[in-house]
């Protein structure tokens, strides 16, 4: 194990969100918050002091393996976590501490869930933070940090930083070193997110408000600066907000193949047509069952989609109270939840195309089934999968439904109903944000216990890092030699 470099690249890290704090404090030295201030400059000087001396540290050896790649991912979104939380609890706004490390957890793992009862009385300084930690959190630290400058001499370590932070299931390289595909990959989810801004900018909301949408919106977390979350901006930003939802939860591999002209690619890709396609049905399904609750087709069809859009992108906006919806309407934004956005997006959940892998595994089950000796083989894309990747998505389902299972039995101990804990545990897990009954749309977490809020944090940052490392962290051989 290389702890040397581990503890350099978790020293940057701590530097690297220190100097993203700069920014919140500004916003909250101009409006004279004393209480965030002081939040954010003792926390940005605990960072510096912490980090510095392990930044500076000279690594002997500058290579590492996959499972040191695991390790420095988990370390790093736990320390990212943990001081990103600091500047609630240090400004007095959020008094109880596990509050604070919930509200950083659910922002950098891009979940959106709060405990925050009235959002709009928290400063404008922490309400940035918390929407810039979605920013932040949804093409990942480490992918920052490779972007900014390569952390090893061209020996492809690297890939194992981005093989463990990336959501999905084939995470290959867009250009031949790591440190040109991270720098190519923000620049397009900059790129990205400046437009979205503009376009929420024509329609007249105030900066910060177009900002912190839009931070949410490429995070796809859902955080809201106001209470009812989205449903007093107008149609218009609605609408702006439900095409970007969909656009960041799309596999960011579709816009390079854009920008180099690849067309057929794109539509060779089985994995965008099945999200799609997944869209447009429950789009139209919702609209169809809702169409009495509102008054016109146009307004059945915004919200639908809109719901549609958050909930599939794992953002987690809300346009309207979609807990008061029918049965089958919810029933479907639940399965949206576990299904989730692309592989390789800002999005959590399942992931499309695991849902195709194993829909495709399971079809060639039945076909051995039928013919024992006949051979079949599972093809995505036009190409042959190996099996190796077949087989490690099998065995991602079964410990992905393990830790859902194990976390819904643990914070059934408050006693809330089953409706509450189910979604709680799924919205969480899967990073969407709300949830139905007590904790949906228009509720909070805020009435869990203090073990339950650990365990949902855990469930975040499992579903953030996609189970592994976070599993190799609690794993006793990973620290034997």
């Amino acid at each position: 194990m290389n702890y040397r470099m581990i503890r350099n690249v978790i020293g940057r890290i701590m530097c690297v969100e220190a100097a993203f704090m700069v920014p919140a404090l500004l916003i909250s030295l101009y409006d004279k918050e004393s209480g965030a201030v002081t939040g954010f400059l003792v926390t940005i000087a605990l960072l510096l002091a912490a980090g510095l001396p392990m930044a500076l540290i000279r690594t002997v050896r500058r290579g590492f393996y996959a499972r040191e790649g695991f390790v420095i991912v988990g370390l790093a979104w736990l320390v990212v976590s943990l001081f990103g939380g600091l500047p609630f609890f240090i400004s007095g706004d959020i008094p109880n501490f596990v509050d604070c490390i919930f509200e950083s957890v659910s922002g950098f793992t891009t979940t959106g869930s709060s405990i925050l009862t009235d959002v709009e009385s928290l400063p404008r300084g922490l309400l940035y933070w918390r929407s810039f930690a979605h920013w932040l959190g949804g093409m990942g630290v480490l992918v920052f940090i490779l972007a900014l400058s390569p952390l090893t001499r061209g020996k492809g370590d690297e890939m194992h930083l981005l093989r463990a932070e990336s959501p999905g299931v084939i995470k290959g390289k867009l250009v031949p070193h790591m440190h040109q595909s991270a720098m190519l990959l923000y620049k397009i989810y900059i790129g990205l997110t400046v437009v979205q801004i503009i376009f929420l900018a024509f329609g007249r909301i105030p900066l910060f408000d177009a900002v912190t949408i839009t931070f949410g919106t490429a995070g796809t977390g859902g955080f809201a600066i106001k209470n009812d979350s989205m449903m007093s901006y107008s149609p218009y930003i609605q609408v702006v907000t439900t095409v970007f939802m969909i656009i960041f939860a799309t596999n960011f591999n579709i816009f390079y193949f854009i920008l180099i002209r690849e067309f057929k690619k794109c539509l060779k890709n089985e994995e965008l047509r099945a999200y799609l396609a997944i869209i447009l049905v429950s789009i139209a399904a919702i609209t169809i069952n809702i169409s009495s609750r509102y008054a016109s087709v146009g307004e059945t069809i915004r919200h639908s989609a809109f719901q549609v859009a958050s909930i599939i992108s794992t953002s987690g906006y809300a346009s309207t109270d979609f807990d008061l919806w029918p049965e089958f309407s919810k029933g479907i934004l639940v399965l949206l939840m576990f299904i989730g956005a692309s592989a390789g997006s800002t999005g959590g959940g399942i992931k499309v195309i695991r849902i195709l892998v194993m829909f495709k595994a399971g079809k060639r089950a039945i076909y051995k089934a039928i013919h024992p000796r006949g051979v079949k083989l599972v093809h995505l894309d036009g190409e042959v999968m190996e099996e190796e990747i077949v087989s490690s998505v099998q065995s991602y389902m079964m410990i992905y439904f393990l830790i859902f299972f194990a976390s819904l039995l643990l914070v059934t101990v408050d006693g809330f109903s089953f409706e509450t804990n189910f979604t709680a545990v799924a919205a969480c897990f899967n990073n969407v944000g709300p949830g139905l009954a007590g904790v949906g749309p228009t509720m909070n977490y805020s009435q869990f216990s203090m073990f339950s809020k650990i365990v949902l944090c855990l469930d975040m940052l499992f579903g953030r890092l996609e189970l592994f490392p976070m599993l190799i962290l609690f794993y006793p051989s990973t620290w034997k030699k």
